[in-house]
């Protein structure tokens, strides 16, 4: 037998136990240990059932990474589920913690099931471009019907013990001892006389439901949530195939499927994106033992939507937290915001009145500076003005006890300079949460040039705490994100100078995958954020290098977005649904003629190369200015920070999948035709020259 699947017998009953820390991942070693301990318990004359049980936190966690993009190795997870499913004796999946992916496949092979109450069970393979392909597509349906099936799969997301007993993923649920509750299970089948149950055979849940009408309504929501994305139809078709097909057939047609979305380039870039949210922890000169200080309490200065939202996520966290306003009212305004905050999740469902309560127990408000004396960590989210973040500072140093860490939520500003208001600049970092803070996953961390490495590793360790994807970034102009997206921006409204609409352009970037196109996003953020930055910049910007005026002209007339109801589109009131706005055309005729520019048709090809190349071109700025130790740290706050399609992997891979020397050729032709703001990265150049990739770096 393998090393991490045992085979005991405990009377008439067979224990299969697997020990692969540290999630039971299915490996080649794994899988081996499957077929060989349920082939020799199925031998065994004495044995009359078998209970697979796992060691660790989890059950069979899903596929092993370490085999991704590798040969694959016999036996096929596809083999070992058919031999358990086809065993003559019955088996019990003994599920805890997570069965997800190969994890629930395997569970769904056997012929019954049992969780404990805290366990989780689903088929992610979809979020990295596949489909289940060993057998979940067919025994899914089988179990729980078409609909919920499709729901599952095409989703990803998984589902809680209770409701997979409530659908019939799962037998019984129970509390305890794994071993005890998969044996006293097993037991009862023999003693009932009980014998396999396959789910491959069942039909009952196909029966008697208008499935083909299901499949057509889950594919029209696909196309109209996510057009464009690979695997989700594959997956619609491959649970067509459980109730148009026989089960063998099925599951042929179900691997079909998975091969298609084995060689798609979007599953090359989900896979990319998986993985390089892992790496981007890592911090390039950080020893490994730097010590990390001990956070059991938190701060935040500034009660608006940012500030609570930071707030909020210490409390989700367990981290008792102060918010602190200029004056009682504002305090009280702010704890209200927070408790209205967690009041819509509680009427989602997504959240128990319970935790409502749990989490606004760990946040308090506060008026004085002089209430912070015991904090371990204070995060600044005031108005974005230097001035402003100079008295917080001053008053953070004077009444912060040592070994607090001083962050600044800044989104832009020097960090270097905000750290000089202190005394302590080594202890002083940026902690940049992206809007809604208590949703959004991106955390830049940002590295001052005097940050110690302590304050830096705590940082990075309180990304993880609050369950946030944390980058560490250098200090400039709007660090990694903020910097590429000014780009970006400002390309998108050189474009409604030279002919394109608002509706156009987001269209367009919504196509290639964007979750919100630029001009929508302005709206929601507000045109004055982006109008001040714009101000500040031209205080410093060369000649050469001009700026829209698009955005001076709106905020002229009063149109700030979504907070005036006016902005690139017009908002009925209550209502975020983008409209026409009908006198945004003379304004765009205006510049256009105040430009000296002839305004013409532009093509939905010609606004992804000009907005998408425009964030290639400045990350690989970025790359080389150090500011990024990564190109990939760059797709992971694209992604997590930015709405960039995950399935296009971030705007670096995107550019590498393209080829740099195409990218940088068209980049050469722009800074011919639009001047100072397309001179081609040195870094881009030489690798273009080079025949290489941001992944060579």
């Amino acid at each position: 037998m393998s090393e991490v699947v045992t085979l005991e017998r405990q009377g008439a009953v067979a224990v299969v136990r697997v020990n692969n820390p540290p999630v039971n991942a299915l490996g080649v070693a794994v899988r081996s240990g499957l077929q060989n301990s349920f082939n020799a318990a199925e031998a065994d004359p004495e044995v009359k059932a078998i209970v697979l049980v796992c060691d660790g936190n989890t059950f069979i966690a899903g596929a092993d990474i370490k085999e991704f993009g590798k040969p694959p190795q016999s036996p096929s997870l596809p083999e070992v589920v058919n031999e358990i499913e086809a065993g003559s004796k019955p088996s019990i999946a003994v599920i805890h913690g997570t069965a997800l992916g190969g994890g629930l496949e395997v569970a769904l092979s056997c012929h019954y099931r049992i969780a404990r109450k805290d366990a989780k069970v689903g088929l992610p393979e979809v979020k990295l471009g596949l489909l289940p392909g060993a057998g979940g597509t067919q025994r899914l349906p089988r179990v729980v019907g078409v609909e919920k099936a499709l729901d599952m799969i095409v989703s990803g997301n998984p589902i809680a013990a209770t409701e997979a007993e409530q659908l019939g993923v799962v037998d019984e649920l129970f509390e305890g001892d794994l071993l005890a509750a998969g044996l006293a299970f097993a037991e009862k089948l023999i003693a009932e006389g009980k014998g396999p149950r396959r789910t491959g055979e069942r039909t009952d849940k196909l029966e008697g439901v208008d499935n083909a009408a299901l499949v057509a309504a889950k594919r029209a929501e696909i196309e109209k949530k996510t057009p464009g994305l690979f695997s989700p139809q594959r997956c619609v078709s491959a649970v067509e195939a459980s109730f148009t097909l026989p089960l063998a057939e099925g599951l042929k047609r179900e691997r079909e499927l998975f091969a298609e979305c084995l060689v798609s380039p979007q599953r090359a870039a989900l896979v990319h994106a998986f993985f390089t949210e892992r790496q981007a922890s890592k911090v390039d000169g950080l020893p490994a033992d730097t010590p990390v200080r001990d956070i059991k309490s938190a701060a935040v200065i500034g009660g608006g939507t940012m500030g609570v939202g930071i707030a909020m996520c210490f409390a989700n966290a367990g981290i008792p937290v102060k918010i602190l306003e200029i004056s009682e009212a504002a305090r009280d305004a702010a704890i209200q915001r927070a408790r209205d905050t967690y009041g819509m999740s509680v009427k989602r469902g997504s959240l128990t009145e319970a935790a409502l309560e749990k989490r606004m127990a760990l946040v308090s408000g506060i008026t004085d500076y002089a209430d912070l004396a015991d904090v371990d960590v204070v995060v600044e989210a005031v108005f974005e003005d230097m001035g402003v973040k100079q008295k917080v500072f001053e008053a953070l140093d004077a009444h912060c006890k040592p070994g607090a860490i001083l962050a600044s939520n800044t989104s832009s500003l020097d960090l270097n300079q905000i750290a000089r208001f202190t005394k302590r600049p080594e202890d002083v970092v940026g902690l940049h949460f992206f809007s809604p803070a208590n949703v959004m996953r991106l955390l830049e961390v940002v590295r001052g040039e005097q940050t110690s490495n302590e304050v830096l590793a705590t940082a990075m360790a309180i990304g993880k705490k609050l369950k946030k994807v944390a980058v560490p970034v250098g200090v400039c102009d709007g660090f990694v994100g903020n910097r590429m997206v000014f780009q970006y921006g400002r390309e998108s409204e050189f474009l409604l100078e030279e002919g394109a609409t608002p509706e156009q352009v987001d269209a367009a970037l919504r196509k290639f995958g964007m979750a919100m196109g630029p001009f929508a996003m302005r709206d929601l953020s507000g045109l004055d954020i982006g109008l001040a930055i714009r101000t500040r910049q031209r205080q410093t910007l060369p000649a050469e290098y001009k700026l829209p005026t698009i955005l001076d002209k709106m905020a002229e007339a009063g149109m700030l977005g979504q907070k005036t109801g006016k902005g690139f589109y017009v908002y009925e009131k209550g209502s975020r649904t983008p409209l026409p706005n009908p006198e945004l055309p003379a304004i765009l005729e205006a510049a256009s003629k105040e430009q000296g520019v002839e305004r013409r048709t532009l093509s939905d090809e010609y606004i992804i190369e000009r907005t998408m190349y425009a964030l290639i071109n400045e990350g690989a700025k970025i790359l080389e200015e150090g500011i990024a130790q990564r190109a990939s740290d760059i797709d992971v706050i694209y992604i997590n920070g930015y709405g960039f399609p995950a399935h296009q992997g971030g705007p670096m891979f995107y550019a590498d999948a393209i080829g740099l020397d195409r990218v940088y050729a068209r980049i050469c032709e722009f800074h011919e035709q639009l001047g100072a703001w397309w001179k081609p990265a040195p870094l881009l150049e030489k690798l273009a020259k080079e025949g290489r990739k941001f992944a060579d770096l």
